[in-house]
């Protein structure tokens, strides 16, 4: 009986761990300082994953409505507030591939990855060139929507 009821806590921890999404919304933060930067909320519209910033926190003396100037074609000046920065993201097991990640700073866009963490409460975001081990990760926090 004991290890049936193990067993079963396996499965269902299991369960909810492969039911777990990236929806919602995460706060960023800012490489250097470590204070936040932004709000992105991520959607799922028929198993495509996506997220555009929602909100976000300019230190002080920065523009309080940027816009990407370093974007290229329909990006290119427009305010980084609403802009769709995650697209076309597909679960693969435990994690979410294929899409790509802007970064509205720079105008560079990534190839990526994402993986929650911590029972979903941080979204680790890998970003790279050719290969994912030439690339970097930023964790953002879920909040509460």
């Amino acid at each position: 009986m004991r290890i049936a009821a193990i067993v079963l806590l396996g499965f269902v921890a299991h369960a909810s761990a492969r039911g777990a999404s990236p929806v919602g919304t995460w706060q960023t933060f800012d490489d250097d300082t470590h204070t936040p930067k932004a709000l992105v909320r991520i959607e799922d519209h028929a198993g495509i994953v996506s997220g555009r910033i929602v909100k976000l926190f300019p230190a002080p003396g920065d523009d309080p409505d940027p816009r990407c100037a370093d974007c290229r074609g329909e990006r290119r000046d427009r305010p980084v507030l609403g802009m769709t920065i995650l697209w076309n993201f597909r679960r693969d097991g435990e994690h979410w591939d294929g899409g790509e990640v802007l970064d509205p700073e720079s105008g560079d866009i990534y190839r990526a990855t994402l993986r929650l963490r911590d029972d979903g409460t941080n979204l680790e975001v890998h970003g790279y060139i050719g290969i994912p081990l030439l690339g970097r990760s930023q964790v953002w926090t879920r909040v509460a929507d």
